[in-house]
This record gives C-alpha cells, structure tokens and sequence, in this order.
C-alpha cells in the first residue's frame, strides 16, 4: 500500500472495527454492513496489504502478528486523521468536530444527575459538534477511554486506574430490594433481618469488583446471579427470587407501585461516586472542555444532591 487514499482509510477503519468487535458477526451491527460486504472488504484490505490480519473459524477469532502489527498502525493514522479534521475545523468561530462521550444504564430518571442539564446547555452553544453518546459498563468505559474511542466518561467506579483522570461529579444513592412474592417483602427491620438475607439468592454486578456481596459480608461464591447492567439486575429483583442493589431514583416507580420493597435502608444503602474520567496526559478537544464545564455547573445548580453504581 504505497500511498493511503479514502478507500484504504474505509477499509482500515472496517478492519478497526472489527478486530475491536473481536469477530466480523459482532462487528456488522457497528458497521451496519452485512456479513458478506465485511468478509468482501476484509479480503480488499488483505490483499492491497498483501498479508494474512486474521485468522477465524472454529477456535474464533484471532489477529495474526502481522494483524497485530496493522491494527496498532491503523490505530494511530486514524486518530491521528481525526485529531487533524478536529484541529482544522476548530479554526472556524464556532466549535466543530466529534465529541464521543461515554455513560452507564439507567441513569436519566436521577434527578441529582447533571449529565441531562450539562448537555441541554452544552447543546445551547453556537456548535456543529458531532455528539457520539455511548452506554456501556464501567470496566468497557474506561478499556474505550484508554483506547481513544471515548474522550470522556461519566460513572461510578468501583476503582481508579492507572492512566485516567477522575474528578467528582455527583453522587446516586444505592439501597437494597426484594421483589413481590420474595419470602421477606414487608420483612420488618430487625438485628436477624441481615442473617436472613444472607441465605437469599443474591445479584452482583459483575463490573462492580463484588462490593455489593461484600456489603452483606459475603463471598463471591455467595453470588446466585451476575449481571452487566441495571436493567438485568432490576428483572430479577422483580422476579421475586433474588435480591439486590438499585438506585433510588430507578426504582422509585416500582417502589410506588408496590413490587419492590426496601431491605434495611438504614443499614445496607450507600451513596456511589459518579466521576468525569479523562485520559491523563493527552490534551482534551475544546469540546470535551466544554461540556465538562457545562457538567459542573449543572452540577451546582441542581437544588438538592443525589447520588449511583
């Protein structure tokens, strides 16, 4: 590949993908290609290269060491072409470019975020700013920060780092619940209430380093169901069969409506940390400077603080 046209950049951004998907299936829904157009496309790239970047079949898939070697170099001429379209459209008056943003689940009902009001006023600025907004775990979060797929991210971590930058944001309060029908719904509080609970089927977050099994002074193998996200957790709790943490805010309605049930709130509930991450040492767009900014302020003017996980 002599020289790098708009074709090779398509096809090296494809390939991108799909070494970050880890599979060509689990690449074509970020695509939105079909399998045989990324099968097709993945040949072109190979064969203008003329190299092997992967191998794939039944043992899965896998880059070559060639792969390896064209992924990291790929990695560094796109961002380094993004930091150029960024640069070079900064020069216009107003702000312009991509801002990719990454946040957790179920967290637009919290009436103590500022992540809704930061953008609302972000979004009043004289901007053409692209906003990528993605949802992952905390974990994926910080692997796509550290990657350069994110500029920044907003959640609570069970743990910081090496490599980024946390600075408070906003705190969301966790309390712990049974569903309808569970043996303790309407269990009073009481000195046996947390024994009781330890014998229950319990959830744990698997992104949450097991600190809500270690709430209860329990074991990872005290765990009856791990969960990605904050919709899963809430199914099972309505089941009836298991207990585990939510937030207030995303429970509030199922509270209301009497299918979820508070267990030992005075003991067991928690207010989690949620943080503005950075990477450290790399220079931030002004964009990403901005909307920061605009978080913080929302943060000051939301009347009175809430709190997450």
């Amino acid at each position: 590949m002599k020289n790098v046209s708009d074709v090779e950049l398509r096809l090296l951004r494809i390939f991108v993908t799909v070494a970050d998907a880890g599979g060509f299936a689990a690449a074509q829904a970020a695509l939105n290609l079909g399998a045989s157009t990324v099968s097709t496309q993945m040949a072109h790239l190979e064969q203008r290269l003329g190299a092997r970047l992967c191998e794939r079949g039944r043992s899965g898939f896998r880059l070559t060491e060639k792969g390896r070697a064209v992924y990291d170099a790929a990695r560094r001429l796109l961002d380094s072409v993004e930091a150029f379209r960024t640069e070079t459209l900064a020069l216009d008056a107003r702000l312009a470019g991509d801002l990719r943003v990454g946040l957790v689940d179920a967290t637009a009902g919290d009436p103590g975020s500022p992540v809704i009001d930061g953008l609302r006023r972000f979004g009043d600025r004289d901007h053409r700013v692209h906003l990528h907004l993605a949802i992952d775990t905390p974990p994926l979060l910080e692997q796509r920060l550290l990657d350069g797929r994110l500029d920044l991210v907003v959640s609570a971590f069970p743990r910081h780092i090496a490599g980024l930058v946390y600075t408070p944001l906003y705190r969301e309060k966790q309390v712990c619940y049974c569903g309808a029908g569970h043996r303790l719904f309407g269990a009073p509080d009481s000195p046996d209430l947390l024994a009781e609970m330890r014998r229950e089927r319990l959830i744990t977050r698997g992104y949450w380093n097991l600190s809500d099994l270690a709430r209860l002074g329990l074991s990872e193998a005290s765990a009856s169901a791990t969960v990605d996200c904050m919709e899963a957790q809430a199914i099972l709790i309505l089941s009836g069969g298991y207990i585990g943490f939510l937030p207030t805010h995303y429970a509030a309605p199922w509270l209301a409506a009497g299918r979820l049930y508070q267990l030992l709130p005075g003991l067991l509930s928690y207010d989690a940390p949620f943080e503005i991450v950075t990477r450290k040492g790399v220079t931030i767009s002004r964009a990403a400077q901005l909307l920061i900014q605009d978080l913080q302020a929302s943060r000051r003017s939301v009347a009175e603080p809430a709190s997450r996980a």
